[in-house]
């Protein structure tokens, strides 16, 4: 008899939860917005209002599935990272959640890089930057800002580490969420005592760290109420929404980078062995224990095409627009238009928040559609661009798995195979999050290796291969695309 999983994302735009059985079949699956408070640097949401969103969609999607409530053994959590939630004396919230999207602690950035250098923190931290995204840099802003708030200050949680504790009425986080504060050291996997003495609080003001995954027991009797479900069902703490999504589409050994271009382009490969020598490359403590993953984000991914289309193509649809791109498809070198998608500044591998978009090699005869299909183009040279980079850095990528919006376009992933000359396979789960949220659970209730999970059950709806002749051709395009940064760099 089918047992079930109750699975929650904690995202930024949306909190998902779905209901998958114990054979990873999809029953059903919700989602809400989330509310934020935006004014100049401030970004904040309510936290009770982003819990009270979770359990309603919770309460929803049982209600939607229709499966027996006695047959829910797990919830299983994933979602965002760095979002920072105050706790009080009476463990409840002090003031407003403040999300990673919040750049207020800028000047925050500037004292801490002064005072511990981005080099030397690297092998620390993973990360090459002192940024406002990191907590460690909102709790300093507190400090200098609100002496109340952070006097009163019992736990410095993460949004996952309190929807746990909701749950669970315990403090606990995981490292590969923790990874994002800035304040992990995540090679000795405990907390990084010097920056946290600079900025003035305590290691006890943190919530115990346990690996990602790991099943927590005692979900609290009014929750489980409120739910319908049992109060003994397992809680899995999980793990970062981009890992949880790695484990979706079985990005889950070493040579396997999963690509999810939404508004951003974003990388994502396991590492087993970090070094210096990936500096400036970010990595961060992986799905499973004692393995790293790098996680090169490019701002300007697909923004720049819906960019491109809110502006200049309002009233076509996404696939009106490709299908044009494809009938105006020709290989003549010396009339391509090129794209430098830098709209965004920020990008890995070069990290130039100076950068700017460019569009070259304009001729008379081009139309809208031409420059449509140059903005594709250019953002799968910058998915090539990080490919290359990884590899010279002895990273070898021998398969590439689309995720996100951009991998609804045929005509895209056919670029992006032609330009990185390597297959793209394509998950039949949309849902990669979700999913591999479920297998996490399943794994461990019934105490099943991820690897064998994977080969049983994520499933690819199609695989593109790179066309010989359209190989050819993007190289040497590629490699002007690649000239014509260098040429612009020191005019940025």
């Amino acid at each position: 008899m089918k047992e079930y999983i109750l699975t929650l994302d904690l995202g930024t735009t949306n909190i998902k939860a779905g209901i998958y059985n114990s054979s990873l079949e999809e029953i059903s699956i919700v989602s809400s917005k989330v509310n934020y408070n935006n004014l100049n640097n401030f970004v904040e949401f309510d936290a009770e209002d982003y819990w009270y969103t979770c359990k309603k969609n919770m309460i929803d999607v049982i209600e939607k599935s229709g499966v027996d409530r006695e047959r829910i053994v797990s919830i299983s959590l994933t979602g965002q990272a760095e979002s920072l939630v105050t706790i009080g004396k009476n463990n409840e919230p002090l003031g407003n959640a403040i999300s990673w999207m919040d750049v207020r602690s800028d000047e925050e950035c500037k004292v801490l890089k002064k005072n511990f250098d981005s080099k030397n923190s690297y092998m620390i931290t993973g990360q090459p930057e002192i940024v406002t995204t990191w907590p460690i840099t909102k709790i300093l802003w507190i400090k200098n800002n609100q002496k109340s708030r952070f006097e009163n200050t019992k736990m410095f949680l993460l949004i996952k580490d309190f929807i746990i504790f909701k749950l669970t009425r315990r403090f606990i986080s995981e490292y590969s969420i923790s990874s994002f504060t800035y304040y992990l050291d995540i090679i000795n996997k405990k907390y990084w005592e010097d920056i946290i003495d600079y900025v003035g609080f305590n290691i006890t003001q943190l919530p115990e760290l346990h690996e990602p995954g790991e099943n927590i027991f005692g979900l609290r009797e009014e929750i489980a109420e409120e739910l319908g479900i049992r109060d003994d069902v397992a809680v899995n703490i999980g793990m970062l929404d981009h890992f949880s999504g790695m484990l979706g589409v079985g990005n889950i050994e070493e040579g396997i980078l999963s690509e999810s271009t939404g508004t951003v382009l974003a990388l994502a490969t396991v590492l087993k062995n970090p070094g210096s020598n990936l500096y400036p490359l970010p990595f961060h403590y992986g799905p499973f224990p004692n393995t790293y993953s790098l996680l090169p984000v490019c701002e300007s991914g697909g923004i720049c095409y819906e960019w491109f289309k809110d502006n200049f193509c309002p009233e076509n649809s996404f696939d009106e627009i490709n299908k044009q791109i494809e009938k105006r498809l020709n290989k003549k070198k010396e009339s391509h238009l090129l794209f430098l998608p830098y709209i965004m500044g920020v990008n890995s591998p070069e990290f130039d928040p100076g950068a700017k978009g460019v569009f070259y090699g304009i001729k008379i005869n081009n139309n809208k559609i031409d420059f449509a299909r140059a903005v594709l183009e250019g953002v799968a040279f910058l998915l090539n661009k990080n490919i290359d980079f990884l590899e010279h850095k002895g990273i070898a990528i021998n398969r590439i798995i689309s995720m996100g919006g951009g991998s609804k376009s045929r005509i895209w992933n056919q670029m992006k195979a032609d330009i990185t000359n390597k297959e793209i396979y394509l998950p039949k789960y949309k849902e990669a999050t979700l999913f591999g949220a479920a297998i996490c659970a399943i794994s461990k209730l019934y105490n099943l290796s991820f690897k064998d999970i994977v080969e049983n059950n994520v499933k690819f709806s199609d695989k593109i291969t790179p066309d010989t002749e359209n190989v050819n051709y993007y190289k040497d395009v590629y490699d002007k695309f690649v000239e014509i940064y260098k040429r612009l760099e020191e005019l940025f």
